[in-house]
């Protein structure tokens, strides 16, 4: 299964590599079976913040490409906490921002002291000073976060009404807007799949539009996507979302002209008198679902807000951590557990119960 933004990112990874030292391209192959390119390219990034940082302070006078590793063995406590300082004071990153930055720092200098070795078998660097500097502490508890998040995602009735708001009200709501209008008609039911397969599954953003028809089980109700870690899984979606799918996929073929060899799930209208129908494109994605959510009075909703309904609706209805933490893909339970803390009483009567299989 061809996924478009992984290759992408694997892209955006490799030129970003070009600019940074060749311990970190190593460093960066070593982590590539285990971290997602998108992961990696955000780490890439926090180097290139760090390293053109140790320049302008002149810690070093050659260029980001060329900073050795003796410079790094050689950086002091008091030199890392000033970077640190200028992240939260200069570039205004919060504290949970800087533990993330430094976090792929301590994970870089970790792979040179314990884990790169040279033809002689000796330790890329011996002296690590990250291994010496703490994480900010971070008061905010899960409940706290969970309370936040509750604002922001869809609760109780609300799931069916922006659904049908996409399949139906969206419509009314622009009528008299003709190229508005023309647009909706189009890709009404297109939009309407993708919205309802998200609410009754949970899926990633990357898993979702990295999907092909030949990837949807209509027997079993489920999709096989592959996750973070490149690891390949069998996700579970609801009847709704299967409904709604199965309407889609009855005008795929004639509305967007689709060639028999495209076999992407979702896909976008050609463009231009010779154009052909593509591979529906994650900000595609992004910005339909921002464009429901506004009109809909929910501006804060997002791919990722519905993944969460998703996720709160489940454990309501479901309370069972360990399976939705497999629907999600979480490596760790405790992202999972954020869940246990929204508050969202009324669900029990709002909706009826998921329609997923008892064993997973």
């Amino acid at each position: 299964m061809v996924n478009p933004e992984k290759q992408q990112n694997f892209k955006k990874l490799q030129a970003l590599l070009n600019e940074l030292p060749w311990y970190v391209e190593e460093y960066i192959n070593h982590k590539l079976r285990k971290l997602s390119t998108a992961s990696l390219f955000n780490y890439c990034h926090d180097y290139k913040i760090f390293f053109n940082w140790m320049i302008t302070e002149q810690l070093c006078t050659c260029s980001i490409k060329d900073i050795p590793l003796e410079r790094l063995e050689q950086l002091t406590v008091l030199e890392v906490e000033g970077f640190l300082n200028f992240l939260h004071y200069e570039l205004n990153n919060k504290e949970l921002t800087v533990n993330r930055k430094l976090s792929a720092l301590k994970s870089l200098f970790n792979y040179l002291q314990n884990i790169a070795e040279t033809p002689d078998l000796q330790p890329y660097i011996n002296r690590n000073v990250m291994a010496k500097i703490e994480f900010n502490e971070v008061k905010e508890t899960m409940e706290t976060r969970a309370n936040k998040m509750e604002g922001k995602i869809l609760l109780g009735d609300e799931y069916e009404q922006f659904r049908l708001f996409i399949a139906r009200d969206y419509g009314e709501l622009n009528k008299d807007n003709k190229k508005i209008s023309n647009f909706y008609q189009l890709n009404k039911e297109r939009d309407t799949a993708i919205i309802s397969l998200i609410l009754g599954s949970g899926l990633r953003l990357s898993e979702l539009i990295g999907l092909d028809l030949d990837d949807i089980d209509f027997s079993k109700y489920c999709a096989r996507v592959i996750r973070k870690g490149n690891k390949e899984q069998f996700v579970f979606f609801s009847q709704i979302a299967m409904d709604d799918l199965q309407e889609y996929l009855a005008v795929r073929t004639a509305k967007y002209q689709v060639d028999k060899n495209n076999k992407a799930l979702f896909v976008a209208a050609p463009m231009g008198p010779k154009g052909k129908s593509r591979r529906l494109t994650a900000r595609s994605v992004e910005k339909l679902v921002e464009k429901y959510a506004a009109a809909f009075g929910k501006p804060a909703l997002s791919v990722h807000k519905l993944r969460h309904s998703f996720a709160t609706r489940y454990h309501t209805e479901i309370n069972d951590v360990p399976k939705l933490r497999r629907q999600l893909g979480h490596s760790s339970i405790q992202t999972t557990m954020i869940y246990t803390h929204i508050r969202n009483d009324d669900l029990k009567i709002a909706v009826d119960k998921m329609d997923m299989p008892k064993e997973q």
